[in-house]
């Protein structure tokens, strides 16, 4: 990893560590702040990273960093655009599954397929009865993010690789924040949500930067 590669990761790391302390203590400003600076390290990191996948895959990484700063930022004001949001981060996942096409064979073997379909119709089942106006926009996001860590994991089993390694980390750490933070405000309140939402979050995001 270069110099610069090296100092934009710590930069990342260390604002991300910021956002998610000041949210834990209900500093409001701190976490504007520091939330899209971890984002903008991670969007930069992204484009100046040697390449080691076809430059189309990372325009697609790219712009699906874009769309989730978007949502990040959607997310963080004063009331909060919960639809507007989820559509950013929807844009976000159709955009890492168009990167993942781009490079290996677009299918998914029945084991990968099983689980995460399993998952899918779980996470349809806790969520529905409390979604009320929501279910569709939901149940459409939850389809496209299953899509993509299943579209990921096969890209890694087809192709191996550090880079197809730290994508299929992205994805599961996505499906992981994304799923704690749909319980949280949908079922029922998770203890210290926001580090484990926030955590994975941005471990997700780090790792498909470090993908391209």
């Amino acid at each position: 990893m270069t110099t610069p590669s090296v100092l934009l990761l710590g930069l990342a790391v260390l604002s991300a560590i910021a956002a998610i302390a000041a949210d834990l203590r209900g500093r409001v400003t701190m976490a504007r702040i520091f939330r899209p600076a971890a984002m903008i390290a991670i969007i930069v990191l992204a484009s100046v990273r040697p390449p080691t996948s076809p430059e189309s895959y990372r325009m697609f990484i790219l712009a699906g960093l874009a769309a989730s700063f978007v949502g990040d930022i959607f997310m963080m004001l004063r009331n909060k655009r919960f639809t507007a949001g989820l559509i950013a981060f929807l844009a976000a996942q159709i955009l890492y599954v168009s990167a993942f096409l781009r490079t290996m064979t677009a299918r998914i073997e029945i084991s990968i397929a099983l689980p995460l379909l399993i998952y899918a119709l779980f996470m349809m089942r806790t969520l529905f009865p409390h979604l009320g106006p929501l279910k569709a926009p939901v149940a459409l996001y939850i389809l496209v993010i299953t899509v993509m860590a299943g579209l990921a994991a096969h890209r890694y089993i087809e192709a191996g690789g550090t880079p197809a390694l730290f994508a299929f980390l992205g994805a599961i750490f996505f499906v992981i924040s994304d799923t704690i933070l749909a319980i949280n405000r949908f079922v029922r309140k998770v203890r210290s949500a926001q580090l484990f939402i926030l955590g994975t979050y941005f471990a997700a995001q780090i790792f498909f930067a470090l993908s391209v």
